[in-house]
Formats: structure tokens, C-alpha cells, sequence
């Protein structure tokens, strides 16, 4: 064994062993959708006096102060391990596991709680509501009492900040909730001085009374009792707020109150509530998926490249321990497209294989190297630079869904990234160390053809018999491409798109049913009660889906009554809720990150190839873009977040097959002088036409599985991913390989 070979050896096993002790010791973060419970997004409101704009500086700031305030409103709750994070200068991420009813949390985290003591300064006699103009000194409000009365106001004379606790107590004499406050010592003398002036008005003149105000709202407004004397006021620094309290109303007062103001108005512009049944049906479907998936295409490298396929799918468990590990190391949170994006790398890590496989079929047939040992390390330094672009092709693809998107989605493209990084690790270091070790058993060496890799495979050996010249006619392949693309297209334009409520704003609710429901007769129960617009879906028997516009709590709470009324025994399984501006947001933000993804993926290949072939493979890109999301409007299927990270795998496991073609063509180039270069890409298409089939085939084994098996939530995904690695597999060879000759032949 060469030093090399120790080396890598070494590597495999410290990898690995590592990767196993951290699967063993570190769990991994699962996230709501995985888990169960309330996602809630804040973003804040600055305010400013002084009429200038705050800048990014005093918007973090308030944004800092503001998570502040609110973890000690989520540790009174009582919510088992929340995460609160601050997510940009102004927006708040707050999840709560196990919250289901998402509407207290969200009153609770939401309210300004700015709790203030005024003085009374009499009533506003003549005003019969609040819409009519009344006279005001500067710095009075007119605010109505508990009873509806309307009283005049001074200027707040303490605040929340000079209260030290409070507490819901309840009266065992006199019946009743109330809220016990301790005022700080500045606020014993600010709180003896209001009630000493208010005790100078005789008894029943509301001037004797105290306005406690919490959120602009008169919470109540007790008289100073007769004992007190004029100027004296109540000593200790201690009061009570009375009211028609219960004691859920106490509590919740008592908690606004201790958990102090928020500095700034806060607005919840995103909400996501999922049961814990959903997530644990998604983690089992994805399970299984990864199970089967991972054994039908192990059990088909196997048979394939026999030896060396069994160590492939050696290679392929040890892929999947290192992502785990890694995600746990990272602290990563799983999210349910990031599973999936788990499984799908599984057979992206095939695909290296395959590369350095096929590769080294090639140098034992065509370069008659002497043993299956130099064949497969000259297959290993051959498919090295595809492996690297290819695999680096898709973590651009990866860095733009984790700094572009957000939420699950960003989780999908961490998860992706780790596992590209994985799947190079184990196709370069382990399955070679595993490899290199077998290829020089002795008994290997008299029986080569064991390997897998001393014969020529199926599909080659019929290339080489009958050497079909593919490009003789690159523009029927345009043709038929362009054709394909103006179908694709028209489903846009006459159909049009179904954007998901995390592109348009508003609310989208799914519930589990026991029995099929038929969603026109939800869809009338709905305009019924009040909902003429909601859009009602049914998946499978036992799933459906309503999405309106924005909804109050209240109204979302109507619309579960009535989906129970149709269909008794309905679950809410999911509730989404997405602001108008956050909708547009994300909106743009998708475009832009679709676009981003084809100007570096044109830049990145452009510097690897020449400009030809990167114009090339990002028009194959931008053709299986449009017919992706075409058959997704053709079919009425929903184009959400999720269906954003499909895209974007695509375009880079697409390029993938681009950069192995375009690899090719780069190297017979080289070594071929003169030759024209329709000749030498229909060449660079025969030899890795072998390794397209045999990825093809790995990739649509995981893929199916996750879509037959991933349930309702992964169905959209997985079938978006099969039409678009299909689509990108014939683009890559059909699409970018005609183009590129038309375009050399318009250059000479």
C-alpha cells in the first residue's frame, strides 16, 4: 500500500469514527415542522419623535431590547425549550415546540405592554364616543373608563419601568381576581405624590380617582380611599388593580406587566403552527423513504459495479453518518425540506461514484491499462475535476438558498450543502480507501472482471457497437426543445401560477380528516359563513386545505368550526399565516434569487469553460427553469418556499450533467488538434452518456421513493425534483451540447 493510500485510509477511519461518536453523543435540532408547535415572526415598528428615519443602528438596537423583553414574556409562559433569535435589524424569531394554539402566545408577545399611572383630571362631559373632536390640554388624553365613561387625563406620572413585580392574587374575603403591584423605590414617591393630589377632591369627585392605562385602555380607575389625607398619599409604594378580572385575565396582566414594555410596536407578519401527529408522520415517511431509497440504489450499484458497487454502498452509509454528525456538530435545526434535501444528496453521492466508476471502465477498456488497479486511480485523477465542478455547481446553489431564502427553505440548503460536502468525502476519500484496499487482494487480481470495472457495462459496449452520431442534426433538438418550452410556457400564460400564501400574504390551514371530503360542498360551507373567497384543496382522503387572505385569529378559529361542521372529527394539522409585506418580500426575493442563481452559475462556468459552453448550459438551465415551473401551473400545483428549493436543486443538479458533458469536451479538445468540435461533442456525449443512465436511474430510485412514501407534505417536492432532474438530464446532453455547436458554428 502506498503512502497515499495510508494516508486516505487514516482520514476514512478518523472521519468516520468521529462521525460516529458525534451521532451518538450530540443530538440533532429538530425544527417545528419536524417536532410540532408555533413559529412566529415579529418584526418591529420603530418610532422616532423627532421626525428623522432610524437608522440600521437604532434598529437593531430596538430590536436587541425587544428580544430581550420578550424572553422573559416566553420563560412566563412556561414554553419547554423556546428559541427566540433576532433574524435581521428588525425582525424576531420566536418558536415555542408543543404550542398549538398559537393565539395567546401571539396577543401575549405582541402587546406594546406600556402600563402608565394618571392623575384624573375630571370627565369629558358632553362626548358620547370616541369619534368626536374633544378639547385637550397639551399632553391630556380622553380615554374611556371600565363603564364607558369618558375621563380627561394628565400626563403619565409613573410607568412600567418604576414597577418592581406583580401578581395575580385572589381575594378569599371579598371574592375575585386582582393584581398585586410593588412599585421600585423612585416610583414609592411618584406613586405617594399622585394619590396625595387626588386625595385633595372630595369624596365621589372623579378627580379623587387614579387612571392605571395599559395600552392606551383604562384597566381601571380606582377612587383613593377617604382615610387618605390630602398631600400624604398611600405610603409602602404598593397598590392593587382591581377589575372584572378572571383568572386566566389576571395572570396574563400580571405576566404584561412584570415582563416589562416593549420598546418598540411589534407586528407578527409570519405565524406557522404544525401538529405533532404531522411531524412525526414526515419524519417517518422521509425515514422510510431514505431506507428503501438508499437499499433499491445500493442493491443497483451493486449490481452494476458488483465489488465495487458493494463498497459504493459501504461508502453511501458512511455518507449518511458524516451528514449527520455534521448537522448535529453545526447545531443545525433539521428542518422537513431539509430532510428531504437529506435524502436527495444520498443520490447526488452516487453520482460521484458513478463519475469515477464509469471513468475507470473507460481507462481499463480504451487505454488497455493492465490491471484494475491503474484503471481505477487513473478513473479517480480522470473524473476529478467533474466531480469538483459538478459538486461545486450545486453548493452555489446551496449558499443562495441559505442567504437568500428563509425559514424551512434556508434549512433546506444547509442541509444540502452538508451533504454535497459529505458525498465528496465519501466518494474521494472512503469509497477509495475501501477501493484501493480491495482491487489489491490477490484474488481480485486474477478475477478483474469481479471488480466492476474490467468490462465495458451494457449501455457502453453498445455505444462502441454502434456509434450513433447524435449531433448530426443539433437544431432537431433545438427544435424539439423549443417546442417543449413554448408548451411549458403556455401553461403560464393560461393557466397561471398558484403562488402559496408565502408569496402572496394571508393564511393557509390544513386539517386532517378521517373521511374523504368533497371540497366543493367546503368550499359553499365556507362562502356561507362568511369566506365567499377561501380556496379549498383536497389531497389523498384524508387531507385538506384552505387558504384566504388575511385572517384574524378570531376568523381562523371560524374557519375551523366550519371545516369541522362538514367533515366531524377534522384535525388542523397546519396553519400558516403570512403578512402582505413579508408575502411581497419573499416574492421578490425568489425572483431574486432565481436570478442570482443563473448569473453565478454562468460566471462560475464561464471562468471553468469557455464561454460557449457557459452560455450554453445556463440557457439549458433557464429552459428547464421554464418547463419546471410550466407542468407546475399546467397541473394547478401550488409554487410556495418549498417549490423554490426544488427549483434551485435543479438548476444545480442540472448543470451537473452540463459540466460532465462540457468536461469532456473540454479534455478531447485537448488531445484531439483540429478535429471540428460537432465531432468532439458528439464524442464527449457517447462516453458519458453511461454514467448519465446510471446517475439518471440512482437518482430517480431516491426520488420516488420520497415521493410514493414522503406523504402529502413531500409529494409537490419530490415530483418537482423528478420532472426537473429528467428535464435536466436531457437538457444537459440534447439542449446545452446543440446549442453550443450552433453557437461555435455562428463564432467560425
Amino acid at each position: 500500500m502506498t503512502r497515499s493510500a495510508r494516508i486516505r485510509g487514516l482520514i476514512a477511519l478518523a472521519a468516520v469514527a468521529l462521525s460516529l461518536y458525534v451521532a451518538l453523543t450530540v443530538p440533532v435540532h429538530l425544527g417545528l415542522d419536524l417536532r410540532g408547535g408555533t413559529q412566529i415572526v415579529l418584526e418591529t415598528r420603530p418610532t422616532t419623535d423627532t421626525g428623522t428615519a432610524p437608522d440600521d443602528d437604532s434598529d437593531r438596537e430596538a430590536t436587541d431590547r425587544t428580544v430581550e423583553v420578550l424572553r422573559g414574556r416566553i420563560d412566563a409562559l412556561g414554553v419547554a425549550e423556546p428559541t427566540i433569535a433576532r433574524s435581521g435589524s428588525d425582525r424576531i424569531v420566536v418558536e415555542l415546540p408543543g404550542v398549538q394554539d398559537p393565539r395567546k402566545a401571539a396577543d401575549v408577545l405582541g402587546r406594546t405592554a406600556q402600563l402608565t399611572f394618571h392623575q384624573v383630571l375630571g370627565t369629558a362631559s358632553g362626548a358620547d364616543d370616541l369619534s368626536d373632536p374633544l378639547p385637550k390640554r397639551p399632553r391630556e388624553q380622553v380615554l374611556p373608563d371600565e363603564s364607558g365613561r369618558h375621563l380627561r387625563l394628565g400626563a403619565a406620572t409613573l410607568t412600567g419601568k418604576d414597577v418592581e413585580k406583580a401578581a395575580a392574587l385572589f381575594d378569599q374575603q371579598g371574592g375575585g381576581w386582582h393584581v398585586a403591584v410593588d412599585f421600585e423605590k423612585t416610583g414609592e414617591r411618584g406613586w405617594a405624590r399622585l394619590t396625595g393630589e387626588a386625595a385633595c377632591h372630595a369624596a365621589g369627585d372623579p378627580a379623587r380617582r387614579v387612571a392605571i392605562v395599559l395600552d392606551d385602555k383604562v384597566i381601571s380607575s380606582p377612587q383613593v380611599d377617604p382615610s387618605v389625607a390630602c398631600g400624604s398619599g398611600i405610603a409602602g409604594g404598593s397598590t392593587r388593580i382591581t377589575g372584572s378580572f378572571g383568572d386566566s385575565e389576571a395572570k396574563e396582566l400580571a405576566l404584561l406587566i412584570n415582563g416589562g414594555a416593549l420598546p418598540v410596536p411589534v407586528e407578527t407578519v409570519e405565524q406557522r403552527t404544525v401538529g405533532p401527529t404531522l411531524g412525526a408522520e414526515a419524519i417517518t415517511a422521509s425515514a422510510w423513504a431514505a431506507v428503501l431509497g438508499t437499499t433499491v440504489t445500493g442493491l443497483f450499484i451493486i449490481a452494476v459495479y458488483r465489488i465495487l458497487g458493494a463498497l459504493a454502498a459501504v461508502a453511501l452509509f458512511c455518507y449518511g453518518l458524516v451528514s449527520y454528525a455534521a448537522l448535529a456538530a453545526l447545531g443545525a435545526t433539521l428542518t422537513l425540506p431539509g430532510l428531504a434535501g437529506f435524502v436527495l444528496a444520498i443520490g447526488m453521492a452516487v453520482d460521484a461514484n458513478v463519475l469515477v466508476f464509469e471513468r475507470a471502465r473507460e481507462e481499463y477498456a480504451v487505454r488497455d491499462r493492465p490491471t484494475a488497479r491503474s484503471a481505477l486511480a487513473a478513473g479517480f485523477r480522470g473524473a476529478f475535476s467533474a466531480v469538483a465542478d459538478s459538486n461545486i455547481t450545486t453548493l452555489i446553489a446551496a449558499g443562495l438558498l441559505f442567504f437568500l431564502a428563509s425559514g424551512p427553505v434556508r434549512g433546506f440548503g444547509v442541509t444540502l450543502g452538508i451533504g454535497v460536502l459529505a458525498s465528496m468525502l465519501s466518494a474521494l476519500v472512503i469509497t477509495r480507501a475501501l477501493a484501493d484496499l480491495a482491487v489489491a487482494r490477490p484474488a481480485l487480481r486474477r478475477r478483474p472482471r469481479l471488480t466492476g470495472i474490467a468490462h465495458t457495462g451494457v449501455v457502453r459496449e453498445r455505444l462502441s457497437r454502434t456509434s450513433p452520431n447524435l449531433m448530426r442534426q443539433p437544431r432537431r433538438w433545438l427544435a424539439a426543445s423549443a417546442a417543449v418550452l413554448v408548451l411549458a410556457a403556455s401553461g403560464i400564460a393560461v393557466r397561471g401560477l398558484d403562488l402559496g400564501v408565502e408569496f402572496t400574504g394571508g393564511r393557509l390551514i390544513a386539517y386532517s380528516t378521517t373521511t374523504p371530503v368533497d371540497a366543493d360542498r367546503a368550499r359553499s360551507a365556507l362562502a356561507d359563513a362568511g369566506f365567499p373567497r377561501a380556496v379549498v384543496q383536497t389531497s389523498g382522503d384524508s387531507q385538506l386545505t384552505v387558504r384566504t387572505a388575511h385572517l384574524t385569529n378570531t376568523q381562523a378559529a371560524e374557519v375551523t368550526a366550519t371545516v369541522t361542521d362538514v367533515a366531524p372529527g377534522a384535525q388542523k394539522v397546519r396553519d400558516e399565516s403570512i403578512g402582505p409585506s413579508l408575502g411581497k418580500e419573499l416574492r421578490q426575493g425568489a425572483l431574486i434569487a432565481l436570478a442570482v442563481a443563473l448569473a453565478a452559475q454562468l460566471v462560475y462556468l464561464t471562468a471553468r469553460f469557455r464561454w460557449l459552453l457557459g452560455t450554453s448550459a445556463v440557457a439549458a438551465l433557464a429552459h428547464d427553469v421554464v418547463i419546471l415551473v410550466g407542468v407546475f401551473a399546467w397541473l394547478g400545483k401550488p409554487v410556495d418556499g418549498v417549490f423554490l428549493a426544488a427549483l434551485l436543486t435543479v438548476i444545480g443538479y442540472s448543470v451537473n450533467d452540463s459540466v460532465v458533458v462540457f468536461d469532456r469536451i473540454r479534455e478531447l479538445t485537448r488531445s484531439t488538434k483540429g478535429k471540428p468540435f460537432a465531432g468532439i461533442a458528439n464524442q464527449a456525449l457517447l462516453q458519458t452518456l453511461p454514467r448519465t443512465v446510471n446517475t439518471g436511474i440512482g437518482a430517480a430510485f431516491i426520488l420516488t421513493a420520497l415521493a410514493v412514501l414522503g406523504g402529502d407534505t413531500l409529494t409537490d417536492f419530490a415530483l418537482a425534483l423528478l420532472i426537473g432532474c429528467t428535464v435536466g438530464t436531457y437538457s444537459s446532453m440534447f439542449t446545452a451540447t446543440p446549442l453550443a455547436i450552433e453557437l461555435d458554428k455562428r463564432r467560425t
